[in-house]
């Protein structure tokens, strides 16, 4: 499990990617590097890592589903993902 403050800051920048979005993408349309340059660091997409939405693990993650291999593999054993079921043949 990841440390409280890694996944608060995690939250927070996924707050500013929305909030400086249409602002970024009309600064770059425009080619206005200098006042691209302004904005903060953290508003910018690049600087995300795809984390798991329960525990905050950085590795081991499930894009379709959003969280890591671990938390998919005990959600998935206790039935509380449907329509996926232990392959067995």
């Amino acid at each position: 499990m990841a440390k409280e403050s890694v996944k608060a800051r995690q939250r927070k920048r996924e707050k500013l990617v929305g909030q400086y979005a249409e602002k970024r993408a009309a600064l770059k349309a425009a080619g206005d590097w200098a006042a691209l340059d302004q904005l903060p660091k953290n508003s910018s997409k690049v600087r995300l890592k795809n984390r798991c939405q329960l525990t905050g693990r950085p590795k081991g993650y499930m894009r379709f589903f959003g969280i890591s291999r671990v938390a998919f593999r005990e959600m998935a054993l206790s039935g509380k993902i449907p329509g996926v079921k232990k392959a067995s043949w």
